[in-house]
């Protein structure tokens, strides 16, 4: 699940550029660190078709020079590229960072103006995007400046294909296909870095700035309230102009207001020079978008507005922040287990309508999600042991319904050598066993959980848990599955769930969260977001690598959040490098 934030996001960001009627500021900062590619969900632009496309530019302008935009298109999915053995993860490419700013956009909302956002997707072949990352959305603006940044990694050897597109966002849902398109363009990212002139450091930079910062007598600019006041901070480029880095939090009716900690990469804030010019502006927030300045301070944080107040920065420090790289590298291994559903509800094994039928060539669509996500995560276990249950089968001796039996039978060593191991076991169990029901989540999730807890003690960064789980979608336990999530959720581990057949998951898309924040039955909500679900129908006819590409995009981030939720390093931390 990737939330659309509603408020920029506390880590700036961002990118891009554009021309025309709708303009669009690129400002790239190449710098080389170890990176693995980790884009982010999939989706794609919705019910646009070429014609309609250019109905749009001529109305919205041509958001940049590339090639002119086609839809509709389908998006599986880019995820995390696995390396294959350990060597290559030490590969270092560029990154390259965006920055978005568009002007005269079309005005979509009746009786406001739109609240823009924009997605960046990169093309991974055969016709094929997925998203890599997104901005903030920004309430009633037709000339946004995005305050989040968009990194990609840039390989000069490839012709990475580049789509943006400008959406208006009225809901909370992050599926981009009922919101208003309000422009897009195609380019390589190489017509990208040559826009202008861009200056390429030699930067590995992992410090970060977490400040907090508070104000007191702000001028009281609303009429019948007090200010709504919200701060900007910008960093002077090499040509005097000012860039936005950052946008916190509006604080409604308050004169002395205190936001919320944030924290911005250096490089970001001020290109990794702390004597760079930085300037603030503390503005009324309006929501026509007419936001009024209230003052602004340059060079020093504690500073006086001359008769707007005072702003003072509460705390500042540097922190290392450390990628899912660093972590892997340092010594976290990935510890994948698999939950396979043999639940009636699947049909007779020995019928070819059977989503458990072994096809002529030994395969189906249980097998094809196994192979396709656990070639990638065993790569990141150095043992390839991997603990691998069913559930909902009756099971021999006695042939009682069980939950949560191990495929090789053995409850002391439930593990499989092997993504092979795991289709060997899952071969000699199905003739075995009865499919029956119900379909319950919980135990398997809470197996996984009570592993993950007793890793969660050790010290340092040393394990996290991904459990697959395989289900035709008609879950019987969907509270206590919730209340397993969220108490897994302050855990170290991702769970992902892929939907075979054709039945209707509004279950597991209820489970992903993506429409918002997931909660127990007694509505303590998930510390974090840990699931991700997909549809294997979606991946019929893609690429066999988009189906892993496509689950694992969040569990980069998910690792790294958790970790940094608990401030723990990596096993051994990357050196400090400047």
């Amino acid at each position: 699940m990737k939330e659309v934030e509603r408020n920029p996001p506390p880590q700036a960001k961002r990118g891009q550029k554009s021309q025309g009627n709708s303009h669009a500021h690129a400002h790239t900062h190449v710098h080389t660190q170890p990176q693995v590619q980790v884009p982010q969900a999939p989706h794609a632009f919705p019910g646009m078709t070429g014609n309609e496309f250019s109905f749009l530019r001529n109305a919205v302008g041509t958001l940049g020079n590339g090639p002119p935009f086609v839809n509709p298109f389908i998006a599986p999915g880019n995820g995390l590229a696995g390396p294959p053995p350990l060597p290559p993860l030490a590969h270092c490419v560029s990154k390259v960072e965006l920055s978005i700013s568009c002007n005269n956009l079309l005005d979509k909302d009746v009786g406001s103006k739109s609240d823009p956002l924009c997605v960046l997707l990169q093309s991974i072949g055969d016709d094929k995007w997925a998203e890599v990352e997104r901005t903030e959305r920004v309430k009633n603006c037709q000339d946004p400046e995005f305050s989040t940044k968009l990194h990609i990694d840039y390989h000069f050897e490839k012709v990475q294909k580049l789509k943006f597109g400008i959406y208006d966002i009225d809901n909370k849902s992050v599926n981009l296909s009922d919101d208003d398109f309000l422009g897009g363009f195609e380019c390589t990212l190489g017509q990208v870095c040559i826009v202008r002139s861009i200056t390429a450091d030699e930067v590995k930079d992992n410090r970060a700035i977490v400040m907090e910062v508070e104000a007191k007598n702000l001028d009281k600019k609303d009429m019948f309230g007090k200010s709504d006041p919200f701060l900007e901070f910008f960093k002077q480029e090499e040509d005097g102009k000012w860039q936005l880095v950052h946008r916190t939090e509006v604080i409604k009716n308050n004169l002395n207001p205190s936001w919320k900690k944030f924290t911005v990469y250096l490089h970001t804030f001020c290109s990794g020079d702390l004597n760079k010019p930085i300037k603030v502006h503390c503005s009324d927030y309006d929501s026509d978008g007419s936001h009024d300045l209230i003052g602004v301070a340059y060079k020093t944080f504690s500073i006086f507005y001359k008769n707007s107040g005072v702003i003072r920065i509460k705390d500042c420090k540097l922190e290392a922040q450390y990628s899912f790289l660093d972590y892997v590298m340092g010594g976290c291994q990935i510890n994948f287990t698999v939950g396979i559903d043999f639940t009636g509800s699947n049909g007779d094994p020995r019928s070819p309508d059977s989503l458990h039928y072994l096809s002529p060539n030994g395969v189906n669509q249980y097998l094809s999600a196994i192979w396709s996500v656990g070639q990638v995560v065993q790569d990141y276990d150095t043992d390839k042991l991997f603990p691998a249950f069913g559930f909902g089968a009756q099971v021999p001796p006695d042939f009682k319904v069980s939950h949560e039996f191990p495929l090789n039978f053995n409850p002391s060593s439930p593990y499989c050598q092997g993504v092979q191991g795991i289709v060997d076991a899952y071969r000699v169990v199905l003739p075995q066993i009865r499919l029956y029901g119900p379909t319950n989540f919980s135990p398997i999730i809470n197996h996984v959980a009570r592993i993950a807890a007793g890793a969660a003690q050790q010290p340092n960064a040393a394990q996290y848990f991904v459990l697959l789980i395989i289900t035709d979608g008609e879950i019987t336990d969907l509270d206590q599955t919730r209340q397993s999530i969220v108490n897994s959720s302050k855990l170290p581990m991702s769970i992902i769930i892929v939907g075979v057949g054709e039945a209707d998951f509004k279950a597991m898309e209820f489970l992903d969260g993506d429409n918002g924040v997931l909660k127990s039955l007694t509505g303590e909500p998930v510390a974090r977001d840990i699931v991700q679900f997909v549809p294997f129908k979606q991946f019929a006819n893609a690429p066999k690598e988009a189906l892993a590409q496509s689950v694992l995009a969040e569990v980069p981030n998910q690792l790294v959040s958790y970790f940094k939720i608990r401030n723990v390093a990596p096993v051994n931390p990357p050196s400090p490098t400047k």
